[in-house]
């Protein structure tokens, strides 16, 4: 045998199907298409292996160019391929089987998992110069993402530029309106949205100008040329990535050719794609849901005597939004679609809202009738007292601490509105 082409049983595509039963599954199994392919790989020096339709054009024009003979790096190249398909094909199967439990149910998290990225680039370094690093994808993204996106033009992207331009991406997934995300060092420092995306980005601008320089800037629309010219005129940005940027946008960022400028695809933001996150700790992996959680107002509990009015829970749910993405303890400071402070990443929540408050102040921004939005609980009272203390009237938070009603008390005392959404965005 000079050519062996396979195309397994579509085990992944089966049991997708939301009816697949267990006899469907193991009837999808291949066992005779996996054997012959990896017997043909091993023999490669003497054997052409096909497993990918991308590669038949590729195959054809070598046999055809030299006489019906593949050279022995393309042979090499598709032996590979044909081990880290039925690697793949492999593991699936084990996912599937692992997570069936002996009374029948299914259990999310399989016994073993595997999952095999494939690697897009590779980098000059990683999160520091002394460590070595490349950026690996899934096969087929289920939404656009940092994954999908397309560089239109600027530098390689580093280690940091992939992390902080998927931390910016993620958090503007979450807004309707036109909106804006500058996010330096993973949290975001500068969030709006506008009637327009040039006044999202003025707005977002506007809130931390100094922590803004050299950050990544994310938008939920297409880029504009008035955006595009009003960013490169104005600061030094890493990288820029929307769903689509317009050709005048690139004309306008073909001054800068260093900004990297990024088109990711548009998404749903009404049909998120569940998925998991992964963290690596050492000897292990943690595995858990996306954090795609959302309250609706229908579900927000006031506990406090007074009422949030109109303009006050439109504020708090935006605060709300943006304080998912930031990393806990987390408090961010928000009026009329715009943050006006972010407290991120302390071991005290009341320190990250003193700090939230020193931001908004060293830009000159008044909290006076701003929101209030916190990760998680209040432990104690000292979080509101200092809120009444910048004019804060109304709060969002989980709930369920054991001083509920000390910080309840404290909210009233200082005549705030003040409501629980019963679910807690911790970000580490």
């Amino acid at each position: 045998i000079d050519l062996l082409v396979v195309n397994l049983y579509p085990f992944e595509a089966t049991v997708a199907k939301p009816d697949c039963t267990l006899p469907h599954a193991i009837e999808n199994i291949d066992i005779g298409g996996p054997t012959m392919l990896r017997a043909a790989a091993k023999n490669h020096a003497a054997v052409t292996v096909v497993v990918d339709a991308g590669d038949y054009a590729r195959v054809l024009g070598e046999m055809q160019a030299q006489h019906s003979v593949v050279s022995d790096a393309t042979r090499f190249d598709l032996a590979v391929k044909v081990f880290e398909h039925t690697a793949r094909y492999d593991s699936a199967i084990a996912n599937y089987l692992g997570s069936i439990q002996t009374e029948g149910g299914r259990d999310p998290f399989p016994r073993t998992y595997s999952v095999q990225f494939s690697k897009a680039q590779a980098m000059r370094y990683g999160e520091n110069p002394h460590q070595g690093a490349a950026f690996y994808v899934e096969p087929q993204p289920a939404e656009a993402c940092i994954a999908t996106a397309r560089q239109l033009q600027g530098k390689e992207l580093s280690y940091n530029n992939v992390a902080d331009t998927d931390a910016a991406l993620e958090c503007v997934k979450g807004f309707a309106a036109p909106a804006c995300v500058i996010v330096k060092h993973a949290n975001p420092c500068g969030v709006a949205i506008g009637a327009t995306l040039l006044e999202a980005y003025n707005r977002a601008y506007q809130a931390d100008p100094t922590s803004a320089f050299g950050g990544i800037i994310a938008f939920n629309q297409p880029l504009d040329a008035a955006t595009a010219k009003a960013i490169v005129d104005r600061q030094f940005v890493e990288v820029i990535i929307a769903p689509e940027v317009t050709p005048e946008a690139l004309a306008m960022t073909a001054s800068k050719q260093n900004v990297r400028v990024l088109a990711c695809g548009q998404w749903n933001r009404e049909q998120r794609v569940p998925g998991w996150d992964y963290k690596r700790v050492t000897g292990g992996l943690l595995v858990q849901d996306r954090d795609l959680g959302q309250v609706k107002p229908s579900e927000l509990k006031v506990v406090t005597q007074r009422q949030p009015s109109d303009q006050e829970m439109i504020d708090l749910l935006f605060t709300w939004q943006v304080v998912k993405s930031v990393k806990s303890n987390a408090i961010v400071y928000g009026r009329e679609g715009m943050i006006l402070g972010v407290g991120a990443g302390q071991m005290s929540r009341v320190f990250s809202a003193r700090i939230a408050a020193m931001k908004a102040q060293e830009e000159k921004l008044d909290l006076h009738g701003a929101a209030m939005g916190s990760d998680a609980f209040f432990p104690f009272r000292d979080g509101l007292d200092l809120a009444a203390e910048l004019g804060i009237t109304a709060v969002i938070q989980p709930g369920g601490s054991m001083r509920d009603n000390e910080v309840i008390a404290a909210a009233d005392e200082h005549n705030m509105t003040m409501v629980f959404t019963g679910m807690r965005h911790f970000r580490h």
